[in-house]
């Protein structure tokens, strides 16, 4: 297969590309460490143009995958070219060198792109002098090309001319008798091979003809050097014209047969093998595509190369699956003719012992004998030699021993044969029932009919075998035909979705789609990081970040310019943790984030921002710690009739359904969390101060418990609450029931009141056990709680206060001996964890708690629980939940006043966001996680998201810190998924045909799959 270019393809190419000059460089992009993109632009008119070193050069139409961050090489191409005007695109001489200047004068740059052996880019300023080289390197002594060195111009060659007679006689002169002719041509003309072999044909010759002195054989100088002359001064004459006129583009192709199970004619496929500016004689009856120009030719043959390895790899899978199926046919094929072959042996060797009874006998008493004797098996050997040398009769039918098994060999003839009948033709009527000689081992341990009886036996044996055989063959040939119909439907659907495949711009970087269908996109190092911030940050979106250092940068796409969903923001904040060493130290951690205008590259005076760090100025929203829970799943892509079914699947929960939804939350946690001793008694009610103050204890370290269940760390929200009811419980003893309902009105805390978290929403669910208490949060619009940040410690603190939390400590002590089992490492606990805390702090978490809930409690509900109050004694039933905003944001003052708003960065790769809200929510709408069987699917997406965002997918896993490597965990995942009996036919072709280095691309780390009966799908 050809892939690169040739002179007469340079010469050509320069010709057509032409009509490049003028125009100027908007910007350059690298493809990869060897391939690079120039755009250009002029007026209303835009090219591309592809360079790729040792390879090829062309304009191309086709949307090439970019490099994330841009080559240091990019770096300074577009340094020096940017903004310049392509002045001159020529040939050095006729070798395969382009040089490319852009601007004139003192400010010209020239880029050479050099097409022979390992290729190289040099970008040199206009005295030649190298400014950057994309492959350093030294030829010869002299010839170095590195930076500040003068690129060699007297290098390239300069002529074509075509050699006269006597030139072509020295060349072939040198050659040997039976040297092929292009061979000794090519190495010394500059015209190349594909030319040289035209040329030849087109006068009578051909290139694969050998230097002969016969005249009757091969190539005769005296008689066809004035041919060869002629068909050279044509190639300059080709050479010639493509320097002055735009050439066609053809493309030749090759038939590769695809096999068909049916047996019918095979099919065909056409895949290309070569470019060229003309179609050759060498070429005229091969399948070829023409196309208008040259330079189309050449993008069309390199853009397909990859389509057309994925049908080359689907032949392939084709061609295996047939051969395996002959390989079964004709393994049945083979059996049957050897059990055959053995049954007409047996019987053959059965009759030979039956016709020769008598002498199969005496040879078989006589090696018997010799045993019986003791006589050692070379003994045997030597009397049984000495025996045929005497012209023994039994002896000489002797041909083996085969003492170790207890056999002998006969060589068995027809005795009733004669001399006539060997000489009759093979078309004898009788000569089939007639015996030819043959070796037969004979048992010493059998008589004559025995072994004959043996051997008739052996020959049932294997007609039954044969019998068997071919009773299983239809039905293993059926099967095999039906696994090979299997192999081959699966390639071709994994052939066709392969090449449907489109790769999303964002699919760079980890992704997923949040709960309400917003692009959540963040790095995966620190050029991705510095990329996402310059390119990709707009104004309305959210920077989310880990209180990790070298966590990922997470950006929340809202092209909308709305208010974010809290729901969305704790996705983030979930994925800012995961991807950050938190997730391999299984560490929770809180993460926060900013709006788009707070970050900013630009560093305080004299200090100095690396690639990938930002500053953040203003105020930090913190988001609470959640649960290291992601999940692993798969979107599909939808046809676009089929789009309108899942336009709001994913969608931004309005106020009342929120509310709603977590109501119902709240009740189902209710049934698992709430124990039969929740239940409120009279017991209960009649408690005493201090029993109550075990209540509470009790209660407080049932969260705690809670919290260290699982991986979650306790959130500075629920300390404030819990350290709220301490404080209320410790009040309400030293005033006494008489003044409790009043202490309760004025402080705003809540007596026998037992507070959850659930960690799956963040919600903090307040329940009465005596009474039924207001709703706190009876508010109609879902703003978030607003914590402000909590004073520092270390000051110094009154008397009073100190005096008081002795009595406190000394009081618990007291209380310590009357309490029930575990209880006491209970209160233990909680000490510990919140002994550190004056009663300045605790204060100040109850007044904040008060404003919260005096702000939004409603008459109704406040007169509701003072006849609550009142009726302390009787036992009324459960309070109404606590429905709360989900989920709850701390902002906290970074430091630093807020600044403007910082200037957008650069624009991005044209068709990321060129179409604004339109174009992204389109873009998102293309994919959906729960299919329906009447959608038609594309291709399947494999996404690794916060598992709350996963909640209505069809295929999903959840994902937590562990032991298992990603690529294992991502198979076992994908295996059930395939198991899943809900799963159609296409969905299961789609999960396949996605490739293993995609699957767990975008998984946090080592992970711990969790999935209902995940331990059959593993056996």
């Amino acid at each position: 297969m050809k892939t690169r270019f040739n002179t007469y393809d340079i010469v050509c190419m320069v010709t057509e590309l032409q009509s490049l000059i003028g125009m100027r460089v908007n910007q350059v992009y690298d493809i990869d460490n060897r391939t690079y993109v120039i755009r250009l632009q002029r007026t209303e008119e835009k090219q591309v143009l592809l360079l790729e070193s040792g390879n090829r050069f062309h304009t191309t139409h086709f949307e090439w995958p970019k490099n994330v961050a841009p080559s240091g090489f990019t770096m300074k191409l577009r340094k020096h070219l940017k903004n310049k005007r392509l002045e001159c695109l020529t040939q050095l001489g006729i070798d395969r060198i382009v040089d490319l200047q852009f601007g004139s004068g003192e400010a010209a740059y020239h880029v050479i792109l050099e097409l022979y052996d390992r290729g190289n880019i040099v970008l040199t300023d206009y005295e030649w002098t190298i400014l950057n080289v994309l492959r350093p390197h030294v030829e010869g002594d002299k010839v170095r090309f590195a930076v500040k060195e003068k690129y060699p111009l007297d290098r390239a060659k300069t002529s074509y001319a075509a050699p006269s007679s006597e030139a072509l006689k020295d060349i072939l002169s040198r050659s040997k008798p039976g040297d092929n002719l292009k061979k000794i041509l090519n190495p010394n003309l500059e015209f190349g091979a594909a030319i040289i072999d035209h040329v030849l044909l087109e006068n009578g010759l051909s290139g694969n003809l050998k230097i002969s002195t016969d005249p009757n054989k091969g190539f005769f100088v005296e008689r066809d050097l004035e041919k060869l002359a002629t068909a050279l001064k044509q190639a300059e004459e080709l050479l010639d014209a493509a320097k002055k006129t735009v050439a066609k583009g053809f493309i030749t192709q090759k038939k590769e047969e695809r096999p068909n199970p049916e047996g019918d004619e095979p099919s065909y496929l056409l895949t290309n093998i070569e470019f060229h500016p003309m179609l050759y004689s060498q070429h005229r009856n091969q399948p070829h595509q023409e196309y208008e120009t040259f330079e189309r030719a050449a993008d069309e043959f390199f853009s397909a190369l990859e389509g057309q390895k994925i049908d080359m790899k689907t032949v392939q899978i084709e061609r295996e699956a047939m051969k395996k199926l002959q390989n079964v046919r004709k393994d049945h094929e083979k059996r049957v003719t050897e059990l055959t072959q053995v049954q007409l042996e047996d019987k053959k060797a059965a009759e030979l012992i039956a016709r020769n009874e008598p002498l199969v006998e005496q040879a078989r008493l006589a090696i018997q004998t010799a045993i019986a004797n003791q006589m050692s098996w070379e003994d045997i050997k030597l009397l049984v030699k000495t025996a045929q040398d005497n012209n023994d009769p039994v002896a000489t039918y002797i041909k083996g021993l085969k003492l170790n098994t207890n056999h002998i060999t006969l060589l068995l003839k027809d005795p009733y044969q004669t001399s006539d009948d060997e000489d009759n033709d093979d078309n004898d009527e009788n000569n089939e029932e007639k015996l030819k000689p043959m070796l037969v081992d004979i048992d010493l341990s059998l008589t004559a009919f025995a072994n004959a009886r043996r051997y008739y036996d052996q020959k049932r044996n294997a007609a039954k075998k044969q019998q068997k055989t071919l009773e299983s063959a239809d039905k293993a040939l059926k099967s095999a035909e039906r696994k090979t119909k299997q192999t081959l439907k699966e390639a071709h659907t994994i052939s066709s979705i392969s090449k449907a495949r489109k790769t999303y711009w964002f699919e760079k970087f980890y992704w997923f789609i949040s709960s309400d269908n917003y692009l959540v996109i963040a790095g995966r190092d620190q050029q991705q990081n510095e990329l996402l911030v310059k390119r990709h940050l707009r104004t309305g979106d959210a920077y989310v970040h880990a209180e990790v250092a070298g966590a990922s940068s997470v950006l929340v796409k809202n092209p909308t310019g709305r208010e974010l969903p809290p729901r969305t923001l704790a996705e983030a904040g979930q994925a800012a943790v995961a991807y950050s060493v938190a997730w391999e130290a299984k560490v929770v951690t809180r993460a926060w984030w900013v709006h788009a205008h707070q970050v900013s590259k630009t560093a305080p005076t004299g200090e100095f921002l690396t690639t990938g760090s930002f500053m953040i100025r203003g105020k930090k929203n913190y988001l609470l710690p959640d649960h290291l829970q992601f999940g692993f799943s798969f979107m599909f892509r939808l046809e676009d009739s089929c789009i309108e079914r899942h336009r709001d699947e994913r969608r931004a929960v309005a106020a009342d359904d929120a509310r709603s939804e977590v109501t119902s939350t709240q009740e189902e946690d209710q049934e698992i969390l709430v124990s039969d001793d929740d239940e409120p008694s009279e017991k209960d009610d009649a408690k005493s101060p201090t029993d109550k103050l075990d209540t509470i204890t009790e209660e407080t370290t049932k969260i705690d418990f809670e919290q260290s269940n699982g991986p979650t760390q306790l959130k500075v929200a629920e300390k404030n609450v819990v350290e709220e009811e301490l404080d209320a419980e410790d009040k309400q003893e030293k005033q006494g029931e008489e003044s409790a309902a009043e202490s309760d009105d004025s402080d705003g805390t809540f007596p026998d009141t037992h507070i959850k978290v659930d960690h799956g929403t963040g919600q903090v669910i307040m329940e009465s056990k005596t009474r039924t208490m207001s709703e706190v949060s009876d508010n109609s619009d879902d703003k978030p709680l607003s914590f402000p940040s909590l004073p520092k410690k270390g000051g110094k603190k009154p008397q009073k206060q100190s005096r008081e939390r002795k009595r406190n400590e000394e009081k618990q002590e007291k209380q310590k001996e009357g309490l029930k089992r575990g209880q006491r490492g209970k209160l233990k606990r909680i000490k510990e964890r919140y002994g550190d805390q004056d009663e300045e702090e605790r204060a100040l978490a109850v007044e904040l708690l008060k404003a919260a809930n005096q702000a939004k409690e409603s008459k109704k509900a406040q007169k509701k629980a003072a006849a609550v109050k009142a009726n302390k004694g009787k036992s009324g039933p459960r309070g109404p939940k606590i429905p709360q905003p989900t989920p709850l944001i701390l902002e906290v003052e970074s430091g630093g006043e807020e600044l403007d708003p910082e200037p957008e960065g650069e624009q991005g790769e044209q068709g990321e966001q060129a179409g604004g809200v339109d174009a992204d929510a389109e873009l998102l709408s293309q994919l959906t996680g729960c299919p329906l069987p009447e959608d038609e699917l594309l291709f399947a997406v494999p996404v690794v998201a916060p598992y709350t965002a996963l909640h209505n997918y069809k295929y999903k896993v959840k994902l937590t810190p562990g032991g298992s490597k990603r690529g294992k965990a991502a198979k076992t995942a994908v295996q059930v998924f395939l198991r899943d009996k809900a799963g159609t036919p296409r969905e299961r072709d789609l999960l396949k045909a996605v490739k293993e280095e995609n699957i767990a691309r975008n998984f946090p780390g080592k992970v711990k799959l969790s999935a209902p009966q995940l331990h059959k799908h593993k056996k």
